[in-house]
């Protein structure tokens, strides 16, 4: 049986199962991408897939501030596209 992995998103602070959330990820080269994978080298966050969570996390610019990286909008762009 395969170990449940629970992670804490940064918006709303519930722990769930990873492949309910989207990390994102700022690799060792300063760029930023989604990792669908959850296995890029680098400082990671994880947002819940949710339309609401990632509209209120782009407002209080979560990702920038938990990234360390000055503009994340083409992320959120593309979290909101991976929705739909």
């Amino acid at each position: 049986m395969a170990k449940l992995i629970y992670r804490q998103c940064v918006l709303t602070r519930q722990k769930q199962l990873r492949n309910t959330m989207f990390r994102i990820v700022r690799t060792p080269t300063r760029e930023v991408k989604v990792d669908l994978t959850y296995s890029e080298k680098g400082r990671g966050c994880y947002l819940l897939k949710d339309k609401d969570v990632i509209n209120k996390a782009q407002k209080k610019g979560l990702l920038e501030r938990n990234l360390k990286v000055s503009d994340c909008q083409t992320i959120y762009d593309a979290l909101l596209a991976l929705l739909e």
